[in-house]
Formats: C-alpha cells, sequence, structure tokens
C-alpha cells in the first residue's frame, strides 16, 4: 500500500485545539478497529496509527479501558485521541486528528468479528476477525 512512511513526521490535535501532538510514523500500518471498546470510545470505527517519540501537548487524560490498554482524550472537549498497550513503545493516534496531508492509506480492518450490525465492510482490504497477525 503506497510508499513506506516509517519514520515521517505526524501532527495533529483534538477538536477545541487544547491538546495538540507530534510523532513519528512506527511501523504498523493504519486499520480500522471494529471491536466494541474502539467503537464505543469512537462513536464508530476506530481508524488508527502507531506513533513513536509522541510528543504531547495539553490537557489530556487517561482511561484504563482494559487491564491490556487504556485511551487519552482531551479532558477539555473529550476528542478521542489515543490508544496504548500498557509497556508498549508505541502510541497509536486517531487517524482523524491528524493534519492532512498524512500520506495515509487504510490497511484492513482488525476485530471484524466484533462489528456492529449497522454497517458492512464493503472493501477488498484484508480482514481479520480479532488482530492481525504480527
Amino acid at each position: 500500500m503506497g510508499s513506506d512512511l516509517t519514520g515521517s513526521d505526524l501532527k495533529g490535535r483534538c477538536l477545541c485545539g487544547a491538546v495538540t501532538f507530534r510523532g513519528q510514523r512506527g511501523g504498523d500500518a493504519l486499520r480500522a478497529c471494529h471491536c466494541g471498546q474502539c467503537r464505543r470510545w469512537s462513536g464508530h470505527v476506530w481508524a488508527a496509527i502507531g506513533l513513536t517519540d509522541l510528543r504531547i501537548a495539553g490537557p489530556v487524560r487517561w482511561h484504563a479501558s482494559s487491564d491490556r490498554a487504556e485511551r487519552g482524550f482531551c479532558s477539555q472537549c473529550g476528542s478521542a485521541l489515543f490508544w496504548k498497550a500498557r509497556g508498549g513503545t508505541e502510541t497509536d493516534v486517531a487517524a482523524g486528528a491528524l493534519d492532512a496531508p498524512t500520506g495515509l492509506e487504510l490497511a484492513g480492518h482488525i476485530f471484524a468479528a466484533d462489528k456492529g450490525d449497522y454497517y458492512r465492510i464493503a472493501d477488498d482490504l484484508p480482514t481479520w476477525p480479532q488482530e492481525a497477525p504480527e
């Protein structure tokens, strides 16, 4: 899918602009997550990209959403912005919060077995019932 953009600089912000962030694109592809937690967190499908060397400015609050991960959001406007695995080296950032142009292209769908019943996955991208294989 497109060129390898690993290491490219990406930046973005929340809806109200109080939280800004910048980081380097990690090695993960942009994937849409259809799990119940992500849908409840974002209001629909969560598309995110892993960033390294993430620098965040502004009022971020973190919520331990499971034993495995926590999610970050703007404490002023509530924008869902970040997901990070406990002990992980990258933080996933909501693709919708990134400033354009991103140079990103959706590469697949994860947790498709948990998707909502109100939509269908209608593209030909790789789709996994749970996590994508390493």
